[in-house]
């Protein structure tokens, strides 16, 4: 616990959103493998790629380094972080935006953080677990480094993600090629001739890691504490001026340099699953390096084409990106019943909703406000209510029963999207497209449109005969005919239904209930023109 600058009345739990604390919690829930014996940094990625689960490595490296893996790879782990069920993980994440939460400076000697300071010569990126993460990669890297920095312009904080890339013990370069207000505070820097200080947290808690996905027009440091849920605690980096977490594990100060893009980075395995080029970057240089004592160093699993659903930017975007989808749904008066991003849709490119129809439109508005709304999505599919959009063969059931593809796909050429899509030809726009796996509205209540389910018979004795039933209760399916007279076998129900038959009164509507009527004696006639025999 540690005291904040507000006053001795604010306590501060600086363990609680700890990296450490919250890997010791999914151990004790089952989801950590942890290797106590001694591993290359040239070992790692084959071994996180090759499990599903988080991973904690106990000593890595010439300098026995402890490194987690994975912490962010699944929905259960997400929610785990918000001590929610997966269930509720986007409500409760809605919820917490509504309410938002201050952020509160500790005096240095309490950040636990600055407890291990080092400078100058000391400062040495070299000595920092970075490593190769793909085959074709052109650098070892660090995919787990969340970014700070201070608009000159505003005075706000900027979070977000970002990688680094080993050049020598002092230099590294940073991807800063995607639109973002780094690359726009960054960009002005240069045009004035000046550095960017810029301070990197390496090892932080989940929630920290969904706060930087988002961008608001605000100080987006805020957006950690309220989706905390609870005060910030921040301190100042010793060698510049922004604040960063105090209860991070790790802090590497430093700034990029005034020249711009001027050194090249890459390739690396992007969130597609494919790799991307090489291209220009800045060049960050360290100034200083802090850390906890007993520090937990992290790694991201990120980029690897067949393990992709597992990568932990898509389980980080799916939650912003559903709760986004039904905010502009709902806006829309649209009776969303769920949202979801499929996990192997490379940062939620892919968006699945399911609506309760009221209008005949409803389909196609939902297409073009997500489509028109949210940068990230290439695809909308929208099914029906009865369809379970999170399970796989749900879908798959969707797509070949209810999709006509000259009459349910919608096209948007030349709509801007996520970069590198390995699809695009050329150029930066693309073509989205949405997806209507509905029933018709009109056709609702047809028996062609009625999904099969196994019977539900409840004996009601309402009749003592079949021949009653259908002569005083209408027509009827079978299933009804033999629950209205108490059957519990039904086979006894068509000996008498053919002996109705054989008097030439049995009838059978085009939907296949049975009915009291006139026929040929021995053949069940079919009562309305609106019937058609398949094999006429």
């Amino acid at each position: 616990m540690a005291v904040s600058s507000l006053g001795p009345e604010v306590m501060v739990d600086l363990n609680k959103f700890r990296l450490r604390r919250f890997v010791e919690k999914l151990n004790k829930l089952g989801e950590v493998d942890v290797i106590e014996k001694p591993t290359d940094l040239s070992d790692l990625a084959t071994l996180i790629e090759e499990n599903p689960r988080a991973i904690w490595f106990k000593d890595v490296g010439p300098d026995n380094l402890e490194i987690v893996a994975s912490v962010n790879g699944s929905r259960y782990r997400l929610a785990k972080a918000m001590n929610v069920s997966p269930d509720n993980l986007v409500s409760e994440y809605r919820n917490r935006l509504k309410n938002p939460q201050p952020v509160i400076e500790i005096k240095n000697p309490d950040a636990p953080v600055q407890k291990v300071v080092l400078t100058g010569k000391d400062a040495d990126l070299s000595r920092l677990p970075f490593y190769v993460q793909h085959q074709l990669d052109g650098s070892p890297y660090i995919s787990s480094a969340i970014d700070y920095t201070v608009d000159p312009e505003t005075g706000t904080t900027n979070v977000g993600c970002r990688r680094l890339s080993l050049r020598n013990s002092k230099e590294a370069g940073t991807n800063l090629t995607a639109p973002s207000d780094l690359k726009r505070i960054y960009t002005e820097a240069c045009e004035k001739g000046k550095k960017l200080d810029i301070s990197f947290a390496i090892g932080s808690h989940p929630i920290d890691y969904l706060a930087a996905g988002m961008r608001i027009p605000a100080d987006e440091i805020s957006l950690v504490s309220t989706l905390r849920g609870e005060p910030l605690p921040l301190v100042k980096s010793i060698s510049n001026d922004i604040r960063v977490p105090a209860d991070a594990e790790m802090i590497v100060e430093g700034y990029l340099d005034e020249r711009g893009y001027i050194e090249p980075d890459g390739p690396y395995g992007e969130y597609v699953g494919f790799y991307g080029p090489m291209h220009q970057d800045p060049v960050f240089h360290v100034t200083a390096i802090t850390m906890r004592e007993d520090v937990l160093h992290q790694t991201l699993f990120h980029g690897a084409g067949l393990q992709i659903h597992r990568a932990e930017s898509v389980h980080l975007m799916s939650v912003g990106l559903e709760a986004k989808a039904l905010t502009i749904l709902e806006n829309e008066n649209i009776d969303v019943r769920d949202v979801f991003v499929p996990p192997a849709s490379a940062e939620g490119q892919h968006l699945r909703v399911s609506i309760a129809q009221k209008h005949a439109g409803d389909v196609k508005k939902v297409i073009s406000a997500l489509i028109n709304n949210m940068f990230v999505t290439k695809h909308v599919f929208v099914v029906d209510e009865d369809i379970n959009i999170r399970d796989e063969n749900h879908w798959e059931w969707a797509l070949v029963s209810r999709l006509q593809a000259d009459r349910d796909i919608f096209a948007f050429p030349e709509s801007p999207g996520m970069p590198m899509d390995p699809s695009l030809d050329a150029g930066k726009a693309g073509t989205k497209a949405g997806f209507d796996l509905t029933l018709p509205i009109k056709r609702r209540g047809e028996l062609m449109l009625t999904i099969a389910t196994a019977p539900k018979i409840k004996s009601s004795n309402r009749f003592k005969s079949a021949r009653q039933a259908i002569s005083e209760g209408g027509a009827m399916f079978l299933s009804d005919i033999i629950a209205s007279v108490g059957s519990k076998d039904g086979r006894e129900v068509i000996m008498e239904l053919d002996e109705i038959r054989q008097d030439g009164k049995l009838m059978r509507d085009k939907d296949g209930r049975y009915l009291i009527g006139d026929s040929t004696r021995g053949i069940t006639g079919i009562s309305g023109p609106q019937y058609e025999d398949p094999n006429s």
